[in-house]
């Protein structure tokens, strides 16, 4: 768990980072979005479909990929615990 937070806060601090650069720069996320043809609500729309489409593929992919993983966890031998 403690690598977890300490990752977790390397990556919160690589994003400040690199967010102040990009600041400094004079970027922003609207201004990026611009020069790609994109506005702030068409970002969002995108992701709002993204999230519909992919949200019933993970659940129907769970459907086999859950009890292939308990079955194999449940019959599998233990590790040892110098691993």
């Amino acid at each position: 768990m403690n690598q977890f937070v300490t990752g977790l806060l390397k990556l919160l601090l690589a994003s400040l980072i690199a967010g102040a650069l990009m600041n400094l720069f004079g970027l922003s996320a609207e201004k990026i979005l611009m020069s790609i043809g994109l506005t702030p609500l068409e970002a969002w729309e995108y992701l709002a479909r993204f999230i519909a489409w992919a949200i019933p593929n993970v659940l129907l992919g769970a459907v086999i990929i859950l009890p292939v993983w308990f079955f194999a966890y449940l019959f599998l031998p233990p590790r040892s615990s110098d691993e």
